[in-house]
């Protein structure tokens, strides 16, 4: 029989079922992935450079260690901002997989891959975060930056995090967050609904995807909920460090 109160959740500011917000979201980012970059530019004035620079020295890149290389798995990394960053610090030797759900975003990390001549230094993989294509324990590093936002059962992203990192696996999420003073949320929700639409109309020709991205940094939970989701899940030593006053947050967990 079939169910007459399907799930619905959120995307962005509408109520959706689970499948509609996968293909919407896939949709958003086959419609942003040639200037998804140019985009994070104009959008944060480069700040989130900082804040990917700041997340990659949180873990401490290397290539091996007692010997072994270590396996490192960047989720929702299609344009290779994150894995890159890796690459560069850890050297030549690590295990690098990169894992989006959309196909135009890898396809872009692919080509800057090229650029740098490290196209084969990774592993591409088309895959969801909710159920990667990745065996159990099998990861020492396990990370996430702007994407767990657009996952759509987070709890189910957070359960696949954990089944592929091995005893001893560090999970790090970047995202944005909910902004601590009262005052300065005030004038970051004017700028978010007054001037990034109006970006993504004129830079990206579409004022939809960047609205919806601007709708579901509000809809993500607060620090603090995210970190009790954190231990939910399994993680021990979870905590989260704000950047830019909550702009962003940072978050981390050791698989016991």
């Amino acid at each position: 029989m079939q169910n007459q109160n399907p799930e619905s959740i959120w995307f962005g500011a509408a109520k959706v079922t689970p499948q509609e917000k996968t293909d919407k979201v896939i949709g958003v980012f086959d419609r942003v992935a040639a200037r998804y970059d140019l985009m994070n530019d104009l959008m944060s004035g480069g700040i989130h450079r900082i804040w990917k620079d700041r997340f990659v020295r949180m873990i401490h890149p290397q290539a091996f260690k007692g010997g072994r290389p270590l396996h490192y798995l960047d989720v929702a990394g299609g344009t290779g901002d994150i894995a890159f960053r890796i690459r560069k610090k850890a050297g030549s030797g690590a295990v690098i997989t990169l894992c989006d759900l959309n196909e135009n975003m890898l396809t872009v990390g692919r080509n800057r891959a090229i650029d740098r001549g490290w196209l084969n230094d990774f592993q591409w993989v088309t895959g969801n975060a909710e159920s990667l294509p990745v065996p159990d324990s099998s990861v020492d590093v396990y990370t996430i930056a702007f994407g767990l936002r657009n996952v759509t059962h987070i709890d189910t992203a957070l359960a696949e995090a954990f089944r592929v990192l091995r005893p001893g696996g560090r999970f790090y999420c970047l995202e944005f967050s909910h902004v601590q003073p009262e005052g300065l949320n005030h004038l970051y929700a004017l700028y978010s609904d007054m001037v990034i639409p109006r970006l993504g109309a004129r830079v990206a020709q579409d004022e939809d995807s960047y609205r919806y991205l601007v709708e579901s940094i509000r809809k993500f939970p607060s620090q603090q909920k995210l970190l009790c989701r954190l231990r939910d899940a399994g993680f021990k030593m979870a905590e989260y460090n704000n950047l830019s006053a909550g702009i962003a947050a940072v978050h981390r967990g050791v698989h016991p």
